[in-house]
């Protein structure tokens, strides 16, 4: 049984005219006759009786009838999802980033996607770029802004790199650092080897910032002490501002996280992040996933 025949079949019972049917799905009525002949062979019953060029339906054809018209219905219903997805007017971007990007740059880059395809689905997952590569890899996200390089023995995954960020310490304001600021003049900036004596607030293990931090002091001679350590980046911004100790966080969190913390940077060469947009090699993104990578490109070449 073809769709085809249904839609033939469903044309000559809705115009009772053979020749009607055939101007109305704009085909020959000898190919129209042929399909609804070779139809009622299949079933082994005649739909129509054609008795004296009157065409009425069979009990066969009364009952194939709605079946027929459910699935052509069903056929139209399945083309416009399908046309929906492909036009973005419809379905959902799984979308993956560091928490410290999530209170960045992210919001306005989601926001200008979402004025321009609002009924797609954003779904976002927050978490380190070790458990966002995992979950790429598990087809779980369909793109994920991530830190490079990538973990060891990574999946294949296809990144394109959006920026480089500078790290920054923050402290409560009456904690100097790197000098003695005054309100108009900014901290000096101090070397990772100041941070020695420090108590540092620290994110939990997984967090790029985690690793960066603790390998830098490494580097320098020392291992780093902990006063608090296993929150995200909200959290981590809270126990600095309550005296808890200090954190390396990234720039763009440090501009705005307000008044209450003071931003000092690190002297040359200081630390940096590179932040990418990765998604799996083996797997083309959806239509959808492919135009918020789009804004978010656009987004971050505006800051740069």
């Amino acid at each position: 049984m073809q769709f085809q025949q249904l839609l033939y079949f469903v044309a000559v019972a809705e115009t009772r005219h053979f020749t009607h049917a055939a101007e109305r799905v704009h085909v020959s009525q000898p190919s129209l006759s042929q399909q609804v002949r070779a139809l009622e062979k299949e079933l082994g019953a005649e739909l129509f009786s054609r008795a004296r060029g009157n065409i009425a339906l069979t009990d066969a054809g009364e009952a194939l009838l709605p079946l027929a018209r459910r699935i052509l219905a069903d056929a139209d219903t399945a083309r416009h999802e399908v046309q929906e997805l492909v036009q973005l007017r419809r379905g959902r971007v799984r979308l993956g980033a560091t928490p410290s990007l999530c209170t960045g740059l992210l919001p306005d880059a989601l926001r200008t996607f979402h004025d321009l395809h609002p009924g797609i689905q954003l779904l976002i997952e927050e978490s380190g770029s070790h458990d966002l590569v995992r979950e790429l890899a598990r087809g779980s996200l369909d793109l994920a802004l991530i830190v490079l390089p990538l973990p060891p023995a990574s999946p294949a995954l296809t990144t394109v790199e959006l920026l480089r960020e500078e790290l920054v310490v923050v402290s409560p304001p009456e904690l100097r650092l790197g000098g003695a600021p005054t309100a108009a003049a900014p901290s000096s900036p101090v070397r990772i080897a100041d941070l020695r004596d420090q108590p540092l607030v620290m994110f939990r293990h997984g967090y790029d910032l985690r690793e960066l931090t603790v390998a830098a002091c490494r580097a320098e001679g020392f291992e780093p002490g902990f006063t608090v350590e296993g929150g995200e980046m909200d959290a981590v911004l809270g126990f600095v501002r309550t005296g808890l100790g200090i954190a390396v966080v990234p720039s763009m969190v440090a501009d705005r996280a307000g008044r209450d913390l003071r931003v000092t940077p690190l002297a040359r060469p200081g630390l940096r992040r590179t932040i990418a947009l990765a998604h799996r090699s083996d797997v083309a993104p959806p239509r959808a996933a492919r135009e918020l990578q789009r804004v978010l490109l656009d987004t971050w070449a505006a800051v740069v």
